[in-house]
């Protein structure tokens, strides 16, 4: 063919080449194009909103928007982004709008731990090996976690009108806020501590105050220094200040099964006065009295640096008296409770004092373990397998016994329920020994 044929071809050339692109286009198969119609974090949202009015429900419909996004990307096959537009709309979205903290605030802790296994659902569903057979079980929990948002976004916007609060609503749903989050946070810290002081005194170990009160105040002064740091890295928020959370958690089961078994070995009045009579001067082993005002640290720091991350927000509002009210009362609840385990517990007798603070203290080992193992669910070490939900309701009773119905939290526990069972029924025996021996000698 010569180059002149070829020439005057190449427009019916062009022309084809138009209408197979024309057509490609209008018989392809659509791929989804994610459009850019969400957010992926609330920052983001702020930069192109400054000033707006927002609701509760309209930043659950912004949070909508990436939920949709995520059934769009899992449909295309794309389970990396599914399971980052479920991650970014916990982190990005329910932690950082302080749509959490108004929840644990003003509805319940419970409540939000519900909400934060619902958003670690869909992520483990997008992170299983089979995740390319479960596009509906993916679709249904975000559905799923969306009802549940918007049900507490109606129940926000009834009683505060905005995020930010206003008129006398907002006043005392700043107070409840401040109030809650001290209570529920400090509560486990303040038990742990006062068993602790109680021990020693019931036990003549009052020179070991003095180390459990260095260690509870070292845990409040390392709580304002992890807030501070994890805002400087920008790590408040994130999987990493969970991550922190649970391990510090994990530890506290460690110290605090370690502490309950000493206990419950000293819990027979003739077991506890040979003990007495082998120690000089009535002093607590160095080992058992470190690992006591190590347990008094562990209890405050775990608890302390989130109470400040939560009350960031709420320092910089409005209300600034409604949330040094809700302080001021939450400070008196904990006292209250410190004066009722510190001395009231210890008009009890002997060995039931004994018996019930090892028991306590294996049942905060409990909490600390099922509340950790939850923490890294949300730092997203673990992924989440629901469990006898049918069962386990979430309140607050359980929550704060850390109780969950999913298998990572559950099976752990139950396990640590079976090794405490056979340690107790050891120390009883072993007690009954000792007190025929007593009997035998005397």
């Amino acid at each position: 063919m010569s180059f002149r044929n070829s020439y005057r071809r190449m427009p019916l050339a062009c022309l084809a080449l138009v209408v197979a692109v024309l057509l490609a286009g209008l018989f392809a198969v659509p791929t989804p194009a994610f459009a850019a119609d969400y957010y992926n974090s609330w920052k983001e949202y702020k930069v192109d909103h400054e000033g707006e009015s927002i609701t509760w429900n309209h930043v659950v419909d912004e949070m909508d928007k990436l939920l949709e996004h995520g059934k769009e990307a899992y449909a295309a096959g794309d389970y990396r982004e599914a399971y980052e537009a479920a991650n970014n709309a916990y982190y990005g979205w329910y932690e950082t709008t302080g749509f959490e903290r108004t929840v644990m605030g003003y509805i319940s802790g419970a409540r939000v731990s519900e909400v934060e296994l619902a958003f670690a659902s869909p992520r483990s569903i997008a992170k299983s090996d089979n995740a390319a057979d479960r596009y509906d079980e993916y679709c249904s929990e975000m559905d799923r976690l969306s009802t549940l948002l918007h049900e507490d976004a109606n129940i926000l916007d009834g009683t505060s009108g905005d995020s930010e609060g206003s008129g006398n609503a907002g006043a005392i749903a700043t107070f409840f806020a401040c109030f809650s989050i001290l209570v529920r946070e400090g509560l486990e810290a303040i038990l742990v501590v006062g068993a602790i002081i109680a021990y020693l005194v019931k036990s003549g170990n009052q020179k070991s105050l003095k180390s459990v009160y260095i260690g509870a105040i070292l845990g409040i002064v390392c709580s304002f220094i992890c807030a501070w740091l994890l805002n400087l890295l920008k790590l408040s928020n994130t999987a990493p200040q969970e991550i922190i959370e649970g391990v510090t958690a994990l530890i506290a089961v460690c110290v605090l099964y370690y502490v309950s078994n000493w206990m419950l070995s000293k819990s027979e009045t003739e077991a506890w006065n040979s003990y007495i009579q082998d120690q000089v001067g009535s002093s607590v082993e160095t080992g058992s009295g470190f690992a006591l005002a190590f347990t008094a640290w562990l209890s405050v720091f775990r608890e302390g640096a989130e109470v400040i991350l939560f009350y960031q927000p709420l320092l910089s509002g409005d209300n600034m008296n409604m949330v040094w009210l809700g302080v001021a009362a939450g400070f008196a609840v904990l006292v209250a409770v410190y004066i009722a385990v510190r001395y009231f517990s210890v008009r009890l007798p002997l060995k039931p004092f004994f018996r019930f603070t090892s028991i306590f203290m294996f049942c905060m080992s409990i909490s600390f373990l099922g509340s950790g193992i939850k923490e890294l669910i949300e730092g997203n070490v673990f992924t989440s397998t629901p469990m006898l939900t049918n069962l386990i309701p979430y309140n607050d009773v359980l929550d704060v016994l850390g109780i969950y119905p999913i298998a990572q939290t559950l099976i752990p526990q139950l396990l640590l329920l079976a090794v405490t069972v056979f340690i107790y029924l050891y120390q009883v025996r072993k007690a009954r020994r000792q007190v025929e021996e007593a009997k035998a000698n005397a």
